[in-house]
């Protein structure tokens, strides 16, 4: 408890230790995420993440009053162009973050970007904006989706699994996903499918995975359709006979406490966990279950950082945003310390950081808990940093 207490202090100092010279008018942050459907918790856990570290600083990034403007693009591209447009030309908004889906981010961000104004994703992480179509109006708080994905091949190799099936939704981070689970398993792949990102019925793939008989299943299925995908994989019998390695998108926290003992077991990867001792992640973890009563996800923490983010940023230029070359300037400098511990930007403006293994295991007191095992890559950029050039 000595240990979160400090680093609550320890990070009211960060969000809160420069002087703003004065300024007075809120800074606008507009937010575009994903608050209804079955993916809704998703973007409800990056906007209270995103909001727990304003709270904490009484309504101030970087000693800098803000108004977040929050808004839902119900999963929907068009609904995401739409807002953009609102908050560009009605709100005079010139900060952007929010976007869950990369289907969103990739009608929404070029129109953002194109018009001056800057977009820090929380989640979203296509391949098509980290290379040649960078921009220096971009950037990514969280992972690259096929760095991500990435990650759950890295942990397969190292679990000894040698065929492999893999699963994801037919859409640009599911393409990502497979990609980038290929990019890093050393063995076999001998089942491949796209399925729909509105899909709940996985009968036709259970069957699939039976006939084929892998030895692991790598599935990328967010939010409810991880959801769905678990229960029927356990109530199909294959939970027991066929083994699932995923990335953290298929098995945070919400979705843990969704499916239970259907979990346990399961290997799971990714760049951030609520045990990982470091004192912003500790003080983050005990706040947000202060606050909202529930255990945060990878997306909560997502929303966190990237309000740390905005808040090294601001206080730098003391709130004046009317130069945005300084405050991207100041954006990269990156001198905050994050949820995952020790993070920078790559040449595209996407993190560079640490992987982990983690087991769904139980803890001394029987309760299912995502457990951290071992580190799996250390200081990791994505493969597509070399070909951006601003």
């Amino acid at each position: 408890m000595k240990n979160m207490k400090a680093g609550l202090f320890a990070l009211a100092g960060l969000l809160g230790s420069v002087v703003t010279g004065g300024a007075q008018e809120p800074v606008k942050i507009g937010m575009i995420t994903t608050l209804s459907g079955p993916a809704g918790y998703l973007g409800q856990d990056v906007r209270d993440g995103f909001e727990l570290a304003v709270k904490m600083n009484d309504g101030k990034l970087g000693n800098v009053p803000v108004e977040i403007l929050v808004e839902d693009d119900g999963l929907k591209p068009g609904n995401g162009r739409q807002i953009a447009d609102r908050f560009l030309n009605n709100e005079d908004v010139k900060l952007f973050t929010g976007i869950i889906f990369s289907n969103v981010a990739g009608a929404t961000v070029p129109d953002i970007v194109d018009e001056g104004a800057i977009f820090v994703s929380p989640n979203a992480g296509p391949s098509e904006f980290a290379g040649a179509g960078c921009h220096p109006n971009y950037f990514v708080l969280s992972w690259l989706t096929d760095t991500m994905q990435g990650s759950a091949g890295k942990n397969a190799s190292d679990l000894g699994y040698k065929r492999a099936f893999v699963l994801a939704p037919n859409y640009q981070a599911g393409k990502d996903a497979i990609t980038g689970f290929k990019r890093y398993f050393d063995g076999e792949i001998v089942g491949e499918i796209y399925t729909r990102l509105d899909q709940t019925d996985f009968a036709a793939e259970m069957a699939q995975i039976r006939e084929v008989a892998p030895d692991v299943v790598f599935q990328f299925q967010p939010g409810g359709l991880g959801i769905a995908f678990l229960r029927q994989y356990q109530q199909s019998g294959l939970l027991g006979s066929i083994p699932m390695v995923v990335s953290e998108p298929s098995m945070d926290h919400a979705i843990l406490k969704a499916v239970g003992d259907a979990a346990e077991g399961l290997n799971v990867s990714g760049a951030w966990n609520t045990d990982l001792d470091n004192p912003t992640n500790a003080a983050f973890v005990a706040q947000f279950e202060e606050t909202y009563g529930r255990t945060p996800t990878m997306y909560a923490a997502q929303g966190y950082d990237t309000a740390l983010a905005f808040a090294s940023a601001l206080g730098k230029v003391e709130g004046d945003i009317s130069d945005l070359d300084a405050f991207r300037s100041a954006l990269r400098e990156t001198d905050f310390e994050t949820t995952r511990g020790a993070f920078e930007f790559g040449a595209n403006q996407h993190p560079v950081q640490d992987w982990y293994a983690m087991r769904v295991e139980k803890n001394d007191a029987g309760e299912l808990v995502l457990k951290t095992r071992k580190k799996l890559m250390s200081a990791h950029g994505d493969p597509f940093a070399q070909d951006c050039s601003f």
